[in-house]
């Protein structure tokens, strides 16, 4: 593990560079990249594959044909680590310290995930630029995941100005579409994640004590069509089928699949139908959020919901979808990581401590690889996704400093 004094330094170094982190995130968060603007976030990328070229990496662009292309920054290790008798060790003396399912080669890689989209369209920044009051800036993406995007670069450059030695090659992998579900990305993340020892996730910290993320709940959506059959609402009522009518009837149904105790939820949060309010609905569709905490649960559940039937022979119901991204477990590897990840914030006077939350990032599918994964080291700040969005100036040096220490620990 990288030692107190050697933590020391790389922080001393960051507070120094904490003016050129916020220009660099100011830089960013005006280059607006919603998700579903592939021009917009190919520009963010063609930059952010920029800053890592300055840094010496081998960047590779892989290109997207509908959504942005993602980024991929390779470092190899710093420094040779050397043995207690002072001489070179070998490659394979950096077997990992996790073993994922199915590996059997030593991991000789890290791999640090986050990404380029926003929620935010653009002439977002019309309305909330960037600006800084006091010790926060805000922006549309400064916490999530702009400032993820920052702490990644300023704690890689640390690590090679300081000259710290890093015993496994650096993968920086930064996508497209985490906000949206990650379709075109998640095969790499799974297939990078496979070679690693340990996947690090820049996502916003929970909270304004900084918490590091260790389980993350489940996340799906399920959609409900029901088609019925039009008619006149008052020339021809009684031959009409609503569909809208039979849609109430199954979203009553659906809510009692909610169990607050095994941390299952189900959200109804889109419903649409009909045409005119003088006609019978012939058709209305209803999109649900699924959410829940264990594996073990997801069959069932997405039973249930393809188990549905109308209550009359007169209604046809569809029911598509189901969990997109498994949970994210506290797993004995990912307890590991986080004490690791304690003792480099207790020699750096931070008190870090963890918390299960219930939204989803990348970082649940490199977990269901059995790769043990710490979320929630990027920006510390609160209202992600909000006018209000914000990030802790101070957390920029502090984060990269926690970054830097454990890629060159673990």
């Amino acid at each position: 593990m990288l030692g107190p004094s050697g933590l020391h330094s790389i922080q001393s170094y960051l507070i120094r560079r904490q003016p050129a982190m916020l220009a660099l995130l100011r830089r960013l968060v005006e280059m607006e990249s919603p998700s579903l603007d592939k021009a917009a976030v190919d520009r963010i990328g063609l930059y952010v594959a920029e800053c890592w070229r300055r840094q010496g990496a081998r960047v590779e662009i892989l290109r997207q044909p509908k959504r942005g292309n993602h980024v991929r920054a390779e470092l190899f290790p710093c420094g040779p680590s050397v043995t207690k008798s002072g001489k070179p060790a070998p490659p394979e003396a950096f077997a990992p310290i996790y073993r994922g399912k199915g590996r059997s080669a030593p991991a000789r890689q890290i791999l640090v995930i986050g990404h380029l989209d926003t929620v935010y369209p653009l002439g977002t920044l019309r309305k909330m630029p960037f600006r800084v009051r006091g010790n926060r800036a805000y922006g549309p993406g400064t916490m999530d995941m702009k400032a993820g995007i920052v702490i990644t670069l300023f704690a890689a450059e640390a690590l090679q100005k300081l000259g710290d030695r890093v015993a496994r090659r650096l993968v920086f992998l930064f996508t497209s579409d985490e906000e949206i579900g990650s379709e075109s990305s998640r095969r790499t993340i799974e297939a990078e994640a496979r070679k690693s020892a340990a996947v690090l996730v820049v996502e916003p910290a929970n909270g304004l004590t900084g918490q590091l993320k260790t389980a993350r709940k489940g996340v799906g959506e399920i959609e409900m069509r029901v088609t019925g059959r039009a008619a006149h609402a008052g020339a021809d009522f009684e031959k009409g089928r609503s569909a809208v009518l039979e849609l109430a009837r199954q979203i009553l149904k659906i809510q009692n699949f909610t169990e607050p105790a095994r941390g299952i939820t189900v959200n109804v949060g889109v419903i649409s139908g009909g045409t005119r309010s003088n006609v019978v609905a012939a058709e209305a569709t209803a999109l649900v959020d699924l959410r829940l905490r264990r594996p073990a649960d997801r069959e069932r559940i997405e039973r249930k919901f393809h188990s549905l039937r109308p209550t009359t022979p007169d209604f046809k119901l569809e029911v598509r979808g189901g969990l997109n991204r498994p949970p994210l477990e506290r797993t004995p590897g990912v307890v590991r990581l986080f004490r690791l990840a304690r003792q480099l914030g207790a020699n750096m006077g931070l008190r870090l401590e963890e918390a299960s939350v219930g939204g989803g990032s990348d970082g649940n599918f490199t977990a269901a690889l059995g790769i043990p994964t710490l979320d929630g080291l990027g920006g510390v700040g609160e209202a992600a996704h909000s006018p209000n969005e914000f990030v802790v100036m101070d957390s920029l040096p502090e984060r990269a400093t926690l970054l830097a220490g454990l890629l060159a620990s673990i």
